[in-house]
C-alpha cells in the first residue's frame, strides 16, 4: 500500500532542521498536499522512457550505497499500479546491493530526465527472484533480448511512495541518441557540401 511520500521523509529530525532553517512552514504546506497515489499515466510514461536510474539500498551496518543501473530504455518495467520490475544484469561482480536487500529491502531510486530536467523519486521494497526460481513469464517481461548483458537475477519493487522533485540544479543534457535527430540533418548537409567542394577540384579540410 502506498502512502505520503513526507509520511517517510519527513522524520522528527528532518522536521526539527527544517525548523532550525525557518522552513518548517513550506514543510507543512508539502504534508498538507502530499497524498498517497498509486502510479498514473505520467509515472508509467516518464518511467518507459528512462535507461537509467540511482539505486539506494542499506547494508548491515547502516551505510547507505547507491549504485547506477542502465539499460535499454525502459528497462525498468511497470508491473502494476504500485509495482515495478528490472532484470539485475551482471556488473562489476561485488554484489553489493543485492547482499545489502539480504538484510534490509529498504530502497530508493531517483530517476531523471536530463533534456527535459525532470526527477522522480521513489520509495520502496525490493525482492530478488533468482532467475531458476522466477516465472518464466515474468522473467521474459522483464528482460530485453536485444539488449547486450547477462541477466543473473529479478529486482521487483513495491513503492511506498513517490514524489516529482523540482527541477532547480538539474543540469540540461541529452544522449547520443537523443542528439541524433540533430546531428544527422548536419551530418548530411556536411556531406552535400563536401561532395560539392571535390565536383570543383577542392578537397575539404578533413574533420577534427
Amino acid at each position: 500500500m502506498t502512502q505520503c511520500y513526507t509520511d517517510i521523509a519527513f522524520t522528527s529530525a528532518v522536521r526539527q532542521t527544517q525548523e532550525a532553517n525557518g522552513t518548517r512552514e513550506h514543510g507543512r504546506r508539502l504534508e498538507a498536499r502530499s497524498e498517497a497515489r498509486l502510479l498514473g499515466d505520467r509515472e508509467r510514461a516518464f518511467i518507459a522512457g528512462r535507461d537509467s536510474f540511482f539505486l539506494a539500498t542499506v547494508n548491515q551496518a547502516g551505510w547507505p550505497y547507491v549504485q547506477h543501473r542502465g539499460g535499454a530504455p525502459g528497462f525498468l518495467k511497470v508491473l502494476g499500479p504500485s509495482t515495478l520490475g528490472f532484470a539485475d544484469f551482471r556488473g562489476n561482480l561485488q554484489y553489493v546491493s543485492t547482499g545489502n536487500l539480504a538484510t534490509d529491502d529498504r530502497v530508493s531510486l531517483i530517476l531523471v530526465d536530463y533534456p527535459r530536467r525532470w526527477r522522480l523519486k521513489i520509495f520502496g521494497r525490493a525482492r530478488i527472484l533468482e532467475l531458476d526460481a522466477a516465472p518464466v513469464d515474468l522473467a521474459q517481461s522483464l528482460t530485453d533480448a536485444g539488449y547486450d548483458a547477462t541477466v543473473e537475477r529479478l529486482t521487483l519493487i513495491e513503492i511506498e511512495a513517490f514524489d516529482w522533485n523540482c527541477s532547480q540544479h538539474i543540469p540540461q543534457r541529452f544522449s547520443r541518441d537523443e542528439l541524433a535527430p540533430l546531428i544527422h540533418p548536419l551530418e548530411d548537409r556536411i556531406a552535400q557540401l563536401e561532395a560539392c567542394l571535390r565536383a570543383a577540384g577542392i578537397e575539404p579540410p578533413p574533420h577534427p
